[in-house]
């Protein structure tokens, strides 16, 4: 049962740690021209502060008078070796080092600490870091056996679990690949990413991810081997293995044949392939580095003072998808660096079981995409409106309290007012025990943008969400926001060691950002050209993403370039912020989408809130609690979407055109301001194929699906003169 928001919470932690990052480095073409801040060979410790060991092994790295700037810091070979950006000075001169050796190095510092806890019935089974270590050792060993070859796949397709980390690390160990595979992938995408790898051996979760592979093994002629690790297998076949017959494949390959493999491996050569979402095409496999992904953690579990198993162990829970870099630089990567211990969630975390896990973990750090925090947002609101008078009252004075006191905090201010401190006492304490984050004292969001809506909805309940952004070709993060550095809206500053540039910034200074640092990827796998499209002569990655600093060099995302509408009349538009604008005026509005690229004017799809379907994940015709209580507020009795779509719900939709002419209110220019739109009768979804599996909306996909709701907006020759919504009436 989820408890209501005058029942539940704890305090956020009152301290903060200190954060001495410099302002971000935001430059312009000219100046990177003149004085290029990326040559590799200004980006190396200085021999003095070096032993003779460390100055050897460095010397692999250096650049050697590249031809250009960016020589050699890119490569799409799957064998390929790269220059690392190394610093003269600070975190980003740290020495390169492998997996094998960071995992080394964790075995001696938290050998003994649990690293890994498993539910089984009502109990925790849990590895310790040396129990983790040789267990993927053993793995490594019997990828060995099946005839894993240096530099190809071992693709892995199933929910998070021991087995899903061990496979990894095995396969690097083993020198392959690991790669993560969308537990949504269809056969053919499955067959994609196998192909793309060159894998040797796929792991599945079960019967149903097997079918998968088994549907399109046909054509995968490098596919050696099959391994399920959950579920009993429903069949024998030539070369599939349970996960413990696969364990002991490796029994008699001697440790000598290992350390062979182990000692070949360079921390600049790649270990992990990232395969982005194929939002805008097929998907491109990231190529990351040994070093991409040790120096990152180091890094950025530094810059978030994670603290060390020795002093007080972190604890997380697992459960977004490990096929995107988020999950494994926080479930994998972070915890191997810092000794912490992490607990998998039941594989129906995301239909709501979630909840159960964070009650009985009591995670220190929590990160969680947006979908998420809207989801537990929506459920405290759905029972809180059910409270009795009295308890609602002190929740809304308490959550304005809250805000208030926050937002000050947020600007400087550290005196805790007493009305704050009784309402901590009352309502945010029961609130952080009921979500299981009482002593969280790190609360994160990412992978997707999140509404400022939800932000200060979470705020006013003391529990201050951090927004942190990167991309699979940074290694994940980029930017983090801090308890004593953060603005709501913003996605923080740059990790220590890396730098941001704004490209050619226009008059309010939005530019297309750009990232520099050790987290850059090596390249994408076969794809010269597109490696080429995102790594510039300079060495800088462009992120396609709009943006700009404030002042005090806070990073703001404004829109991507590729979403960017440009209307007839030659308006560049962001679709964003008006989209966002437009779910913030009108709660019951769950995914809108702006259209209108070489139109006259701007229109937009719009779908409901309603209820998701656990099972499929499909959108029901239900509207949410939420979404009812809202209608009811306007004197409407719907109760389901098709209520108001197809009865064209008056009172709905007068309260829609009425949200929409007050955001028009707000627009920089006629050009800006939404002139139809349409409900559709179903909302988006990833089965639909609307979004993506980080939740972030397909527009081509959408833009496809909808081609005649959106032809029927241009069909009058016209632009409307006023704001209206034709199809309303």
């Amino acid at each position: 049962m989820m408890l209501s928001e005058s029942d539940m919470g704890t305090a956020f932690a009152d301290s903060a740690p200190n954060s001495d990052d410099p302002l971000p480095h935001e430059v312009s073409l000219s100046d990177v021209l003149v004085n290029p801040p990326l040559r590799v060979e200004d980006y190396i410790p200085e021999a003095e502060e070096e032993t003779k060991a460390e100055e050897s092994q460095l010397d692999m790295f250096r650049s050697k008078a590249p031809s250009s700037p960016a020589s050699g810091l890119w490569t799409t070979r799957r064998d390929g070796e790269v220059k690392l950006r190394l610093d003269q000075h600070g975190i980003g001169s740290e020495t390169p080092k492998t997996v094998h050796e960071l995992f080394q190095e964790s075995v001696k510092k938290y050998g003994d600490y649990f690293a890994l806890a498993s539910k089984k019935g009502d109990k925790w089974i849990k590895l310790t870091y040396k129990q983790y270590y040789e267990e993927c050792r053993k793995a490594a060993k019997s990828f060995i056996k099946l005839g894993l070859e240096r530099f190809h796949g071992v693709g892995i397709l199933g929910f998070n679990s021991a087995e899903w980390f061990i496979a990894d690390i095995g396969a690097i160990f083993a020198g392959g690949f690991a790669v993560g595979i969308y537990t949504t992938n269809s056969p053919e995408a499955c067959q994609y990413v196998a192909e793309n790898c060159g894998a040797n051996i796929l792991v599945v979760e079960n019967h149903k991810q097997l079918q998968k592979i088994l549907e399109v093994q046909h054509k995968l002629p490098l596919l050696k081997a099959i391994i399920q690790y959950n579920e009993e297998l429903k069949e024998k076949r030539p070369n599939l293995y349970t996960w413990s017959e696969f364990m002991g494949l490796g029994n008699d390959v001697p440790d000598s044949q290992l350390e062979k493999i182990i000692d070949s491996q360079k921390p600049n050569q790649c270990c992990t392939l990232i395969y982005t979402s194929g939002t805008t095409g097929q998907p491109k496999g990231v190529m990351l580095s040994h070093d991409n992904i040790t120096w990152t953690s180091l890094s950025a579990g530094r810059y978030v003072q994670l603290i060390p198993a020795t002093e007080q162990q972190e604890l997380v829970i697992s459960y977004l998808p490990l096929s995107h870099i988020a999950a494994q630089m926080i479930d994998i990567w972070l915890p191997i660096t810092f000794g912490a211990q992490v607990f998998f969630a039941q594989p129906d975390a995301l239909k709501g079981g979630l909840i159960d896990t964070l009650r009985e973990v009591r995670p220190t750090a929590f990160m969680g995409v947006p979908r998420v925090w809207e989801k537990m947002q929506e459920k405290m609101k759905s029972v809180g409106a059910k409270s009795s008078a009295l308890r609602r009252k002190v929740a809304a004075w308490a959550k304005e309290v809250g805000l208030q006191t926050n937002l000050k905090r947020m600007n400087g201010y550290s005196e805790l007012p007493m009305n704050f401190r009784l309402a901590r006492q009352l309502v945010y304490k029961k609130v952080r025990k009921g979500l299981g984050l009482d002593r969280c004292t790190k609360c994160y969001t990412g992978a997707a943008p999140i509404t400022k809506e939800t932000l200060e909805y979470f705020l006013s309940l003391n529990i201050p969400v951090y927004e942190l952004y990167g991309m699979s070709e940074s290694s994940g993060p980029h930017t983090i926001s801090l308890p004593d550095t953060f603005r709501i809206t913003s996605c923080g500053k740059e990790i220590t060691g890396c730098r941001t540039m704004i490209y050619k910034p226009d008059s309010d200074g939005n530019g297309e950002i750009c990232f520099s640092g050790r987290h850059i990827f090596m390249g994408y796998l076969n794809m010269e050209d597109k490696t080429k499209e995102a790594i510039d002569e300079e060495g800088w990655l462009h992120s396609g993403d709009l943006g700009k600093h404030d002042n005090n060099g806070f990073l703001y995302i404004t829109g991507r370039i590729k979403e960017l509408i440009i209307t007839a009349g030659g308006e560049n538009i962001p679709p964003v912020p008006i989209e966002d604008a437009v779910k913030e005026a009108v709660p019951i509005i769950s995914n809108a989408m702006l259209v209108g690229d070489r139109a006259k004017f701007l229109a937009m799809l719009l779908t409901l809130k309603c209820n998701i379907n656990e099972e499929t994940g499909e959108p029901d015709d239900d509207l949410t609690p939420e979404a009812i209580a809202y209608c009811l507020g306007l004197g409407s009795k719907a109760t389901k979407v098709s209520d108001i779509v197809g009865g064209k719900d008056k009172a709905v939709y007068a309260a829609i055109q009425k949200g929409i002419a007050l955001v028009n209110e707000k627009a920089t220019s006629n050009a800006q301001k939404v002139q139809k739109w349409v409900l559709l009768e179903k909302d988006f979804s990833v089965s639909g194929g609307e979004l993506g599996p980080t939740m972030k909306l397909k527009r081509p996909v959408v833009t496809k699906m909808y081609k005649d709701q959106i032809d029927q907006f241009y069909t009058d020759v016209e632009t409307p003169t006023i704001t209206a919504n034709p199809l309303s009436k």
